[in-house]
């Protein structure tokens, strides 16, 4: 079926060849860079999707279980399908013994990461290059050039989609949503690149739907496949008509492989709607969530209301949409929203072409102040951590992590530093002179969000470790549990089995929550209770410790040993 042909609508966008001045690569790539690698290196896993995750991984690589069914301890993943487990384990198993196995699990995620940056670009680039997409020419000439006027645009994206809050912790974890992420962009991308490289997006969009039906979303991936069938049905492009049957064979395939997994007991089709939505918690979650993309995407659905059935804001909208109902339908899942961020962005960047001055400079200097105040309390939480004063700024850092000792290291301090200058330099270029570019507006956005997260990730990550990972907290733990041993913990999740094995060398037994405990030979017994919880008897086990993290409210490990 195909759309009757519709009248041609003007562009909102008025753009000179002035305004499409080129984002320097060098200074693009320093985004990415400063975004992409702190949190890479020198950090434990994390409580608690990211320590779980990478205990499955880790147990594959080390062949204490099946690839077909990951598991830790006999616990299996709660989701995820098995690629993101596949991925890294193999990647553990070929960098081992030579790269930590944390580590080594990070690097292909990282590389994830650097891939859907990449195709946000590209994405945005191909949707800008379309006729509906391009701004109006000027009545004396000197209108941009439709490469240039696309290539300002994606830069636009990429600077978004970088300043965009949600992605900052859950782009940097070893989890599946990433790779759900992965295959949802991969998504967008073919619906962008199916009139200028049509066996690209063939690709694209059989291989991001598989991904997605492999780690844990089949669900999304077919919502997806029948989203993409409308745009390519009422698209006026032959060559987007001629990629419907991709779109719906691969969502077919998806469907297909889900159910073909669930059949032979494995992690197919996931069904995790929940019934516990509260509108303010959704409402508070997606306005954090998605800034600063979901404001400027809100505009941009405005100014271009009546190009909303073209592809260049048809395709990015139905994705994100699709992405907001997928989170909402498990009680406003932060992790299922991931899947919006990447196609708001590219909205996002549509509205940069008509931004208002006034509009443009209030978001500079919010970012200016924002940003600079943020890194300005990261610095002094550090520096009082260090010496002890202000002394009631050092008192506050010790309740936050009782027991915490301040770690000093030049190789955190050095890139610290250097950030820091580079972001005053970033700051005096934007305000001391008038750019007419039209990414000059997410500049300051995406540039604050990876300095604060680059000084998280140095000058706070010995804090962040201690109050995130198990490591210290199972180095107090094996003062009463022998090394090597048998430890039999029903109930307990996959992070605290995890941490066991990885950080404590344990053999671990595991139960899955809400199963009834069984025998077992294991002499040491660990229970895992809420912070205020009372320990109690057990029969046939002697109570010897109990413990607790450090940080406030955290869950206690009580110890037990087998009576004689």
């Amino acid at each position: 079926m195909h759309a009757h042909p519709q009248a041609p609508t003007i562009s909102p966008a008025l753009v000179t060849q002035k305004a499409v001045r080129r984002l320097p690569r060098w200074a693009l790539w320093l985004f990415c860079a400063a975004y992409v690698i702190p949190g890479l290196l020198g950090r434990d896993p994390w409580k608690n999707e990211d320590i779980a995750s990478f205990g499955h991984m880790w147990s594959l690589a080390l062949g204490q279980s099946s690839w077909l069914q990951p598991n830790v301890g006999g616990v299996l993943p709660t989701g995820g399908g098995i690629l993101p487990y596949w991925l890294g384990g193999a990647s553990i198993w070929a960098l081992s013994p030579w790269v930590d196995p944390a580590l080594a699990a990070r690097i292909p995620f990282a590389a994830l990461l650097v891939l859907i940056l990449a195709l946000t670009w590209y994405s945005t680039y191909h949707l800008a290059r379309t006729e509906a997409a391009q701004p109006v020419p000027l009545a004396f000439g000197g209108e941009a050039a439709p490469q240039d006027y696309a290539r300002a645009v994606a830069d636009g994206a990429l600077l978004a989609l970088i300043a965009s809050l949600g992605l900052l912790q859950l782009g940097h974890e070893t989890t599946p949503e990433l790779l759900q992420l992965t295959g949802s962009t991969l998504f967008l991308y073919s619906l962008a690149a199916a009139e200028p490289a049509p066996a690209k997006a063939r690709v694209a969009v059989v291989l991001g739907l598989l991904i997605m039906a492999l780690s844990g979303s089949p669900a999304v991936a077919v919502v997806l496949g029948i989203l993409g069938g409308i745009v390519a049905t009422r698209s006026r492009s032959q060559a987007v008509r001629a990629h419907l049957p991709w779109v719906l064979g691969a969502a077919t395939i998806a469907g297909a492989l889900a159910t073909a997994l669930t059949t032979m007991g494995l992690s197919g089709w996931t069904w995790r709607i929940s019934d516990s939505l509260r509108a303010a918690d959704a409402l508070q979650l997606v306005v954090w969530f998605t800034w600063p993309t979901l404001p400027l995407a809100a505009l941009t659905l405005w100014h271009w209301r009546r190009q909303l059935q073209r592809r260049h804001i048809a395709a990015p909208l139905l994705v994100a949409l699709a992405g907001l109902a997928s989170s909402l339908a498990m009680g406003a899942n932060e992790r299922a929203l991931l899947a919006a961020l990447p196609p708001l962005a590219v909205l996002a960047a549509f509205a940069l072409p008509i931004l208002q001055r006034g509009l443009g400079a209030a978001i500079d200097w919010f970012s200016v102040c924002f940003f600079t105040l943020c890194a300005g309390a990261i610095w002094l939480i550090y520096i009082a951590m260090h010496t002890g004063k202000p002394v009631k700024v050092a008192a506050n850092a010790a309740k936050l992590v009782p027991g915490y000792e301040a770690l000093f290291s030049w190789v955190a301090l050095v890139p610290a530093v250097a950030a820091t200058v580079l972001w005053l330099a970033l700051v005096r270029w934007r305000t001391a002179r008038q750019s007419h570019a039209l990414w000059k507006s997410l500049v300051l956005p995406a540039g604050g969000v990876a300095l604060c997260w680059l000084l998280f990730m140095t000058l706070w990550l010995p804090l962040l470790d201690q109050a995130r990972s198990y490591r210290l907290l199972l180095e107090r733990v094996s003062s009463s549990i022998p090394a090597g041993s048998c430890v039999y913990a029903p109930g307990a999740p996959v992070a605290l089995l995890t941490g066991l094995e990885y950080f404590g060398g344990y053999t671990v037994d595991g139960v899955p929550r809400g199963m009834q405990p069984r025998a077992t030979n294991c002499p040491t017994l660990l229970v895992r209770l809420g912070g205020r919880a009372q320990a109690r008897e057990l029969p046939g086990w002697t109570l010897v410790a109990r413990f607790n993290q450090r940080t406030r409210n955290s869950e206690q490990i009580v110890v037990y040993r087998k009576s004689e």
